[in-house]
């Protein structure tokens, strides 16, 4: 409804993995444009892959544990997962109410910016969706006052990209991911909700068609209820230390797939953007570059990103073939 009042105009609507897991539905795959004998990832499959092609100014895509991050990363596209309550997901499928968000996926910071703008904020359909946490476009902080933390040793981001950030004015400083926590073991919660969400489903034994989704929710069930509680005590304190990190920077560079699963567990926004290519078994490849900001701290986020994207170009790159 916001992006209708915005001026938006609806073209398609397009495929995703079936439950929002991966780039299979019905049996078929939607293909990577870079490379189309390759699925593009999912969940939101479709959303990065005809954005990548050109095939639509930018897409809406959700995310679970990955389901925009993942596809942004193999199409070469720059995808948004906001901080959780940044965007109402009035009309989405439920899987995880406590871990879902919806947010734009672009071909460029400057775009994922300006959908953004249009439709974040309280729309008092979801509960969870809030009001007053204000986002502005252009950003307009000194690149000096930005503090950039790291991960060292992480291996994606290397020496050009923190040179890059470095010539940007940037303040760099490696930082420690919080440690001793299972993350992984806490996505019981995941589990759990989504096989509430989809009881019906196991309780009737539908399971054509849906990926690998009816054994995990067969497997909620048997999940205690305080396995879920405690695992939730646990995300609390997950919480804590990263609110406790991010009083030291502003933006967090990187941290592969623990940052993937920390962020989602504490709904910290993240964008991940082209970062170049490389070449895999003789094949091009796309390198990714993942950020992750403060809570409701999108306009210095994209700040960051949009100052490199601006310096290197790596997002003004196309799939051969589409313009």
């Amino acid at each position: 409804h916001r992006l209708d009042q915005a001026g938006a105009i609806l073209v398609a609507k397009l495929s995703l993995g079936a439950l929002a897991m991966g780039d299979r539905w019905y049996g078929g795959m939607t293909r990577n444009p870079w490379d189309p004998d390759e699925g593009s990832s999912g969940s939101s499959a479709g959303s990065a892959a005809a954005t990548s092609a050109g095939l639509v100014g930018f897409a809406l895509g959700s995310e679970t544990l990955g389901s925009i991050v993942s596809p942004s990363r193999r199409c070469r596209t720059t995808g948004l997962r906001p901080t959780f309550g940044r965007v109402s997901r009035h009309g989405c499928m439920a899987l995880s109410w406590s871990m879902d968000k919806i947010g734009p996926i672009t071909r460029s910071v400057e775009d994922a910016a300006l959908v953004l703008g249009a439709i974040h904020g309280a729309d008092g359909l979801d509960p969870t969706a809030v009001e007053g946490r204000a986002f502005g476009w252009p950003a307009r902080l000194s690149p000096q006052t930005i503090r950039v933390g790291y991960i060292k040793g992480e291996g994606e981001e290397d020496e050009e990209t923190l040179e890059a950030l470095g010539e940007l004015g940037f303040t760099l400083s490696p930082v420690p991911l919080p440690a001793d926590i299972p993350v992984w073991q806490m996505m019981v919660i995941l589990t759990a909700e989504a096989a509430t969400a989809f009881h019906e489903f196991t309780r009737d034994g539908v399971t054509e068609g849906l990926n690998t989704w009816p054994d995990e929710f067969r497997k909620g069930h048997f999940i205690p209820a305080v396995d879920y509680l405690r695992a939730n005590q646990i995300r609390s304190k997950l919480m804590q230390e990263m609110a406790q990190l991010f009083e030291g920077i502003d933006v967090l560079v990187g941290g592969g797939r623990d940052e993937l699963g920390i962020s989602n567990l504490t709904g910290h926004p993240t964008v991940a953007l082209p970062n170049g290519l490389t070449e895999v078994d003789g094949k091009i490849a796309p390198r990714a570059l993942t950020m992750t900001g403060r809570w409701f701290g999108e306009t210095t986020l994209l700040q960051v990103a949009h100052a490199y994207q601006q310096l290197t170009g790596h997002h003004l790159s196309h799939p051969p073939g589409f313009a």
